[in-house]
């Protein structure tokens, strides 16, 4: 059965606790080229915040997705085509992994669980806002990079595996061995992707690559060149 992910080469996260950059609209960012729009961020997010980029984006014709991190990132509305709710298997604190997303269930009678997936995040860099608020182990080698995945596919069943290095450019090979050891789940790629070589680089590797804080810093010129060079990527041969 086809998936919403299975042709997303790139996705743009826009964080609603940040600004675009001067003189650059919701219009330019959404039509950059990108395959989908993730909205969430980790710290400062309110429902206002978040329903003025949902609102923005939803009447243009991309995908458009939700990242619930918690009851203030989660939106019910006409064009969001669904949810992408974060499950991080390394978390410290127990709640990441089953918590949050219970708190959200308990009090949100809306959910339309057609349209509501999980990604089992594997959050590596150690000095991100995620790694710090979920208080992840990212004393990880390739070797235990890829067994995370490896649960998170085959004991919890979830269709995405999101290999996070939030901010900074994570190991090629970390990445590479997380996607030898699926089988039919998708691997997103987060953190660093910054240029055409950095986005073609992981995307050999990954399936999908995800670009959040360049939109804000740099403005979306930046942001359309990641998209040629996920786009323009020949993945990985897998050797045995």
């Amino acid at each position: 059965m086809q998936r919403p992910w299975d042709d997303w080469d790139h996705i743009l996260k826009l964080d609603p606790d940040k600004e675009l950059v001067d003189g650059e609209t919701f219009e330019d960012v959404v039509t950059c080229g990108t395959d989908a729009i993730e909205v969430g961020g980790t710290t400062g997010v309110t429902d206002e915040k978040m329903r003025r980029v949902v609102d923005a984006c939803a009447q243009y014709d991309v995908a458009l997705y939700i990242e619930p991190s918690s009851l203030t990132n989660v939106v019910h509305r006409d064009g969001v085509d669904g949810y992408l709710v974060p499950e991080v298997l390394n978390a410290g604190d127990v709640a990441w992994i089953a918590g949050m997303q219970k708190e959200w269930v308990r009090l949100d009678d809306d959910i339309d669980w057609a349209k509501t997936f999980t990604e089992g995040y594997i959050v590596l860099n150690p000095t991100s806002s995620a790694a710090i608020y979920t208080e992840a182990n990212c004393d990880l080698d390739a070797e235990d990079v890829a067994a995370y995945a490896e649960v998170g596919e085959q004991m919890l069943g979830q269709e995405i595996i999101y290999a996070e290095y939030s901010g900074t450019f994570g190991d090629p090979d970390v990445v590479a061995a997380a996607a030898d050891a699926l089988e039919e789940s998708t691997l997103f790629y987060g953190g660093g992707i910054h240029d055409y070589e950095s986005a073609t680089t992981m995307a050999q590797h990954a399936d999908t690559v995800i670009v959040g804080d360049l939109v804000h810093d740099e403005g979306v010129d930046a942001v359309t060149e990641t998209v040629d060079g996920a786009k323009d990527a020949t993945p990985a041969t897998v050797t045995d």
